[in-house]
């Protein structure tokens, strides 16, 4: 029954947001460029679809000016 549980659990579709790079990171402090790392960026024009957390929210905060960020559907 646990099991049941769990596959239900993961069949559920978790809210994600599309980030796209469109800015470049040279010049930029040491640890914004190792949060675009972090995002999976790290040449402008790049594009992820993350889960929508407040750890990746919190990361999209800190480099904001360097991405655009899109509700995915």
């Amino acid at each position: 029954m646990v099991r049941a549980k769990k596959a239900e659990a993961s069949a559920v579709e978790k809210p994600t947001v599309i980030v796209t790079q469109v800015g470049s990171p040279i010049g930029r402090e040491h640890d914004q460029r190792e949060t675009l790392v972090g995002l999976g960026l790290n040449k402008i024009g790049r594009t992820r679809e993350l889960e929508d957390t407040k750890a990746v929210r919190g990361m999209i905060a800190k480099v904001a000016h360097l991405l655009r960020v899109e509700a995915a559907e």
